[in-house]
């Protein structure tokens, strides 16, 4: 079981990689969540599949935390869609965030091929 600090954390991580992969999607230009979701996928290899249920919720937050923002506008199928669009803190935040994401992959990739031995 879980302790509720654990959890937490584990929670923060798991926004906090989605929230990162929103924001880089969004630096190519603004998008509606539908192309959000489908930029991550095939940009992912169909490995990575972000369902509307962690989408919206992860929109909204980027959106209260000023990171992005949003204006309705007609889709490239005539239907009305929020688009979302990154912003100057928004920038600033996904180059921190890239930055934490480099140095733990890294951790995470030399943990890997540790031998055990005392360097």
């Amino acid at each position: 079981m879980l302790k509720k600090e654990s959890y937490k954390n584990r929670i923060e991580l798991l926004q906090g990689t989605l929230d990162m992969l929103i924001l880089q999607t969004l630096r190519w230009g603004p998008q509606h969540g539908y192309g959000i979701s489908q930029f991550i996928r095939s940009g992912s290899g169909d490995v990575l599949q972000v369902e509307t249920g962690s989408l919206y919720p992860a929109l909204h937050r980027l959106e209260k935390q000023g990171w992005v923002k949003s204006e309705w506008r007609q889709s490239e199928n005539k239907q009305r869609a929020k688009y979302y669009t990154l912003t100057a803190a928004g920038r600033k935040h996904l180059s921190a965030s890239e930055e934490r994401w480099n140095r733990m992959t890294t951790a995470i990739a030399d943990l890997m091929k540790y031998d055990g031995n005392p360097a």
